[in-house]
């Protein structure tokens, strides 16, 4: 006699099509439900026995979960996301930001701009250095988030093109145990170092042809010849 513990957990592992086959061989063989199930299931473990089968199917059945949680929470960050793109342009301090690899990986060149309340305007346009394009974008936020330090910008709206970066960032920053991009675990820590002193810095993603200046300054930085980007250095700045 099998109890209700062990034909719930044989119910919950069976297929549906074992679970139409019990319902013959119990109404064939006058069987309960739950001793025809567990013949099925024993004939469909085959030698690796039923114990096995079990372990197998519940192992499928969490890798089945853990997927449509993360789905889940993508869709979640996603609905989130659009909303905040539907919110007014804020009229407080605002910035744009992209980092360019050519090729990528390669020369890095980063591009950024914060535009002030009070009709303050820094351009950022410089070398970063060798990398990806991840790293780049990630630079060229940290030096964004720098700039905004130095002029004293607070409760900043920051926009890029990578959904990498502002997915990476915003998951990083409402847990602590998100495991965040690859590789690029260093540059999130710096971000968030930096973005911890502005007070309220809402990162939302643009596409590309939103971000033209920011996207200008990166690629104007890589065009630079070496010695130009050497005697030119950092930024051009005008309030």
């Amino acid at each position: 006699m099998i109890d209700s513990v062990a034909f719930e957990t044989l119910a919950t592992a069976a297929f549906h099509g074992e679970r139409v086959a019990a319902r013959r061989l119990a109404a064939r063989a006058q069987l309960d439900e739950a001793t025809a199930l567990h013949q099925v299931m024993t004939q469909a473990a085959g030698p690796g026995g039923l114990t096995a089968l079990l372990a197998d199917r519940a192992r499928a059945r969490q890798v089945d979960a853990d997927r449509r949680a993360a789905r889940r929470a993508q869709q979640a960050l996603q609905r989130q996301q659009h909303q905040q793109n539907k919110a007014p342009p804020a009229t407080g301090w605002r910035g744009w930001f992209d980092g360019s690899a050519h090729p990528n990986p390669g020369r890095i060149g980063i591009g950024a701009l914060l535009c002030g309340p009070a009709g303050e305007r820094i351009e950022i346009s410089r070398r970063a250095g060798y990398g990806n394009s991840g790293e780049a974008e990630y630079l060229a936020l940290g030096a964004l988030l720098e700039a905004a330090a130095q002029a004293g910008a607070r409760d900043l709206l920051l926009h890029g093109d990578s959904q990498v970066v502002i997915n990476d960032v915003n998951l990083a920053a409402r847990t602590a145990a998100a495991a965040g991009a690859a590789g690029l675990a260093a540059h999130r820590a710096r971000v968030l170092e930096l973005m911890a002193p502005l007070g309220t810095v809402t990162l939302k993603w643009v596409p590309r042809h939103r971000n033209g200046d920011a996207d200008r300054l990166s690629q104007q930085a890589i065009a630079l010849a070496p010695a130009e980007a050497d005697d030119t250095g950092a930024d051009g700045a005008g309030n």
